[in-house]
């Protein structure tokens, strides 16, 4: 009996670990392929907690009782058991590392608080506009807002560098998530109704009763806030929340990419993989650009398959966007963050006819992410060289 006691401990000891392991950036656990384990680890946790628990109490009485020195150790086998499960599931737990905001607070350009300098992830629905700096929701990894009659949630990344704005939308009701936890360094979400994990880079279900669904995403740009501004001056700007000051100062150097950490470090060479690229997919196909090739051209004109595609860097060296030109033929140039085609015509940043009578160009969904999360997440890129 005494060996249950043993059996039920050191059982309890590695499925505490185990459970924990595969959803965090422990070394080796985000490049196996282990969400499956993971997820089944995770729905049974409480019937694989209480086969444990059972062996523990049928052996307790003989291992406590056999030896003199007997009591001790299963004492402190007791208390490594109870000290390893409080640590897995309240100090590394994902939703108790990273909260959302206590309250969520907007602000117009004329009372705002955040500085200009600042990159910001900003959504524009039905004519509404909103900014939400990444040095919070880089902390937050989500936060909850209703734009322009729609809920939404805007999500973030900070080891693969990705922001991401999704309608919270499982089959046409407003679903809840939590972090739980990460996938191959990606930050995953559990929704409240049926405990499926999405992943945040791309809002796809991977694992559980929704598996291969995916989340109506909305077009965003990453930009600074002071541009941002400039093209949309009647933006409300999310401030921070002063409960997460210490979190927030904590990634002040985060955007700039001189943290030193090994998950959201940066690497200054090309191709590595903390390099940064802009990554775009479209009909056509998917492509990525690296960062300091966009640096040195300021603008690429591409064909990303059969679709005229520009990756456009501003003058502040932060903010990008990609648009499709009207046609193969059309070339634009960037000066002073407007852009001119050969055919004369002029638009600004995101795309938007400054004459009247001309057409906009359409603004695509481009993403700044380390190379090693984009070419994970879309194994079929293609790189600009």
């Amino acid at each position: 009996m005494r060996k249950l006691f043993y059996i039920g401990i050191v059982g309890l000891l590695l499925f505490e670990i185990a459970n924990v392991y595969f959803i965090m950036p422990m070394p080796g656990s985000q490049r196996m392929n282990s969400i499956d384990a993971a997820y089944f680890f995770h729905t049974w946790r409480w019937a694989i907690r209480s086969l444990f628990g059972i062996l523990i109490a049928l052996g307790a009485f003989a291992a406590f009782r056999e030896k003199k020195w007997s009591p001790y150790v299963a004492g402190l086998c007791l208390l490594a058991v109870a000290g390893v499960t409080y640590a897995a599931n309240f100090e590394m737990a994902a939703d108790t590392m990273f909260y959302q905001p206590s309250v969520l607070t907007l602000k117009n350009a004329a009372e705002n608080k955040v500085g200009k300098e600042r990159l910001v992830i900003g959504v524009e629905v039905n004519g509404q506009t909103r900014a939400y700096p990444i040095q919070y929701i880089g902390y937050h990894h989500q936060v909850r807002d209703t734009l322009g009659g729609k809920p939404i949630i805007v999500t973030y990344c900070t080891v693969c560098r990705t922001g991401r704005v999704f309608e919270p939308l499982v089959n046409n009701q407003v679903e809840t998530f939590r972090l739980v936890g990460m996938d191959h360094f990606n930050a995953m979400f559990e929704d409240k109704t049926t405990g499926s994990w999405w992943r945040q880079a791309n809002g796809e279900a991977i694992v559980g009763k929704l598996k291969g669904q995916t989340l109506p995403e909305l077009d965003i740009t990453q930009i600074s806030l002071e541009k941002w501004l400039a093209l949309h001056p009647n933006s409300l700007v999310m401030q921070p929340d002063v409960k997460f000051q210490e979190e927030y100062d904590s990634l002040s150097n985060y955007e700039s990419g001189k943290r030193k950490g090994k998950l959201t470090k940066r690497d200054s060479s090309s191709w590595k993989d903390k390099s940064w690229v802009v990554g775009v997919e479209v009909s056509g196909g998917v492509k990525a650009y690296d960062w300091n090739q966009l640096q040195k051209k300021r603008i690429i004109n591409d064909m990303i398959g059969y679709l005229p595609i520009s990756v456009v860097l501003a003058s502040d060296n932060k903010s990008f966007v990609a648009l499709r030109r009207a046609t193969p033929g059309q070339k634009l140039v960037v000066k002073n963050d407007s852009l001119y085609d050969n055919g004369g015509r002029v638009y600004n940043l995101l795309g938007k006819s400054q004459k009247s009578g001309i057409p906009d160009l359409a603004k695509e969904n481009a993403y700044q992410e380390y190379w090693h999360s984009w070419q994970t997440f879309h194994p079929t890129t293609k790189q600009y060289r």
